[in-house]
């Protein structure tokens, strides 16, 4: 019973609810345009551009792209579930370049040895050396791409449900997040010191 009672009576500690690191537009812009090899260029894009995990992206194969539906099938993806995603213009062209020049047989992006598909290493160092090259100063992962996608979604106009099934959350407080990092409502709040008038003149 003693024991009981002390399981019963100790209180878990909160977990910190910590908020996305999102990238703007112009960065993701940047990073895209300083990565030269054509396959490093084509995994980013289709990342940042359909809101893909890392674990997503690699595991492509290429009957999963649609081009005639602009659709991308995510399969057995997080919580073994399936999905659609978007498949955007500009990376539909991209992969078409890519295709031509690297024709890949099972995996979309296929790794060193054959048979297997990119790692998740390999991805995250072509990330992290492109972000370096643009002098990003924030702490990124190749998943920042998945948040900054859902986050211009949305400021963007899109609604929260449509990006819900689109990043295949099972529940839409998950989703809810991406409103505490997107410039659409805060971006237009106007700060008090702003609407004061200041005498000129500096300090000694």
């Amino acid at each position: 019973m003693l024991k009981r009672k002390f399981v019963y009576d100790v209180k878990r500690p909160r977990k910190d609810r910590k908020l996305p690191v999102v990238l703007s537009k112009e960065e993701v812009a940047k990073i895209l345009a300083l990565v030269d090899n054509l396959k490093h260029r084509a995994i980013l894009m289709l990342t940042y551009s359909a809101g893909l995990r890392i674990g997503e992206v690699v595991r492509l194969k290429s009957e999963d792209i649609d081009s005639k539906r602009m659709l991308i099938h995510v399969k057995g993806s997080k919580g073994r579930k399936d999905r659609y995603t978007i498949l955007s213009a500009k990376a539909l062209e991209m992969l078409r370049q890519y295709w031509k020049k690297y024709k890949p047989a099972k995996w979309l992006f296929e790794g060193a040895k054959e048979g297997r598909y990119l790692s998740i290493r390999s991805v995250d160092k072509i990330f992290r050396n492109a972000c370096n090259m643009a002098r990003i100063k924030k702490d990124v992962s190749v998943h920042t791409l998945r948040h900054s996608f859902a986050t211009h979604l949305l400021e963007g106009g899109t609604d929260l449900r449509y990006i819900q099934e689109l990043l295949g959350h099972a529940h839409s407080k998950t989703t809810e997040i991406y409103t505490h990092v997107s410039t659409k409502s805060l971006g237009k709040i106007m700060s008090p010191l702003d609407t004061i008038e200041l005498a000129k003149g500096g300090g000694k």
